[in-house]
């Protein structure tokens, strides 16, 4: 299949609950940790969809997702936000920023398979 996501998230539980899930529908998975380096690994991996945690040590979410639709190269890329904060705020901020789909920890399998599918169909 060749579809690839790239999972930008510190928190062990969650980075294998949807490598599992992701990768029983097909997906190869990526995960990076750490928000320092977070937009250089979505260059190196040029993924089909990023899954991208708000919050992430040395960087926040909302300010990769600032890197990711100011790059030439990443601008369009599908970026799924997800968030342990389900904030009104936040929801807002990912959506000025650009987020193309926004979702709050914790979530169904079924939501994150199903809004990975979306976007990377466009």
């Amino acid at each position: 299949m060749g579809r690839t996501v790239l999972l930008i998230e510190d928190e062990p539980n969650i980075i294998e609950a949807i490598r599992f899930i992701l990768s029983r529908d097909g997906w190869v998975v990526h995960t990076h940790s750490d928000g320092t380096t977070a937009y250089q690994s979505v260059l190196e991996k040029r993924p089909d969809v990023v899954i991208l945690d708000v919050m992430l040590p040395g960087k926040s979410g909302f300010d990769i997702l600032r890197d990711i639709r100011g790059g030439s190269e990443t601008g369009a890329l599908p970026v799924l936000m997800l968030t342990a904060k389900g904030q009104a705020k936040d929801r807002e901020m990912a959506e000025q920023i650009g987020a193309s789909r926004f979702m709050a920890k914790p979530f169904s399998n079924t939501d994150v398979l199903s809004a990975v599918r979306e976007l990377a169909e466009g």
